[in-house]
């Protein structure tokens, strides 16, 4: 793998033509949609703002395009996905986590296609890749983020169906969402857990507003639920799955998330290249100054040794292995080195990264923040060394 801040993709043309049909409306249409939306990543947006983005893009063939093309999709392999969702990370686009369906669309609903029924998908998932639904996924609470089995949400036996109490948080594109695909625990029973397709407008449901995190993004939602009723068809899989279900992506999405962040590394490389060399510090470039070339040595370095690993582990998934050690490895490696290079990339901007809505301030906070998101690096730590001392 060669080092490029923008990769060409020559060794696979069909993939080189999808990048450059997505850097193009990236960087045009939807440039030029957010620009008259006045939006930036902090900004709050509703519904309103995203379905029209949704829809385009499943217009352009990239909202979905993972899936199966029995499902809508074209059956990209987890390596040429990855590449789509570092463009568009690199692309810094405000909306961009709406154009492959990261923010309620099919990247969020995709992996529970094998476990829902027909009518599940007919009724929940198909209307998810046509942009004409939102999903959520709710599994985390006030007490149980990496200790998922702390959980106090629960479905108590209610004729052939169930009710649903408990409070879920961090529900992400919450705000925006129809159904959640939301585990709780079941009444009664030792260490059972359950997946249920919840409609969010259903009595006893209620969308509140959620915590803001550290990126400054309004898309989180508080889930909870008062004796919500959910019938049989609504059961996801059997009872019992609801972790299997819930935990079963994740090493997928381990690996997944780590293109979106190195996307924003390039995109801090880039933007710090062009900072040092139009800057002047001492009657020269600061580009000229050995210190900067050397900072700006090592964050590149970082950027390819944690890509080169990722997409190592992604082409033994697409050969049908299972990289588990290797997905803790790459979410330690490229969270810490991604945030290494925000750093470096803040001091060598200066004041002009410091400054409050400056890309480079909101990409170090985003970037924070993957340290500790999909699992923190000690939790990371902890799976590697298991693996190690058996």
């Amino acid at each position: 793998m060669s080092f490029e801040l923008e990769p060409t993709h020559d060794h696979d043309p069909e993939l080189a033509g999808l990048v450059a049909e997505l850097r193009e409306y990236l960087h045009g249409e939807l440039a030029d949609y957010e620009r008259r939306h006045e939006l930036d990543h902090e900004s709050k947006y509703g519904r309103e703002i995203l379905q029209p983005v949704w829809k385009r893009a499943r217009q352009l063939g990239f909202y979905g395009i993972h899936l199966p093309p029995e499902h809508g999709g074209r059956g990209l392999s987890a390596t040429r996905l990855a590449v789509l969702k570092e463009e568009v990370a690199a692309s810094g686009r405000v909306l961009g986590h709406s154009v492959l369906g990261d923010m309620g669309g099919p990247l969020r609903a995709g992996a529970i296609f094998g476990h829902a029924t027909p009518q599940q998908v007919e009724r929940y998932l198909r209307p998810v890749v046509e942009g004409d639904r939102a999903c959520c996924f709710s599994l985390t609470e006030p007490d149980a983020g990496s200790h998922v089995r702390a959980m106090r949400t629960t479905a108590t036996p209610d004729g052939e169906g169930w009710r649903i109490s408990g409070h879920k948080v961090f529900s992400s594109a919450g705000p925006f969402a129809d159904f959640s695909v939301l585990v709780a625990r079941m009444a009664g029973e030792q260490e059972s857990y359950s997946a249920f397709l919840v409609d969010l407008d259903s009595p006893g449901c209620s969308v509140l507003p959620g915590e803001v995190p550290l990126s400054g993004q309004h898309i989180e939602a508080d889930i909870v639920l008062d004796d919500c009723y959910v019938g049989p068809e609504q059961l996801l899989g059997d009872v019992g799955e609801g972790l299997r279900i819930g935990l079963g992506r994740v090493t997928t999405n381990r690996l997944l998330h780590c293109p979106t962040v190195l996307g924003s590394t390039r995109r801090l490389i880039a933007l710090t290249r062009e900072h040092v060399r139009g800057r002047e510090v001492a009657g020269g470039p600061m580009a000229g100054l050995q210190s900067v070339q050397h900072k700006l040595a090592d964050m590149a370095t970082a950027h390819y040794a944690a890509r080169a690993m990722t997409y190592d582990a992604l082409a033994d998934l697409d050969a049908g292995r299972r990289p588990a050690t290797e997905a803790f490895m790459c979410k330690l490696f490229v969270a810490e080195n991604a945030f290494r290079i925000a750093d470096d990339a803040m001091q060598l901007h200066g004041k002009a990264g410091m400054v409050r809505g400056s890309e480079v301030e909101s990409l170090f906070r985003r970037l924070r923040m993957f340290r500790v998101l999909t699992g923190s690096s000690e939790i990371q730590k902890n799976a590697i060394a298991k693996y190690l001392l058996g």
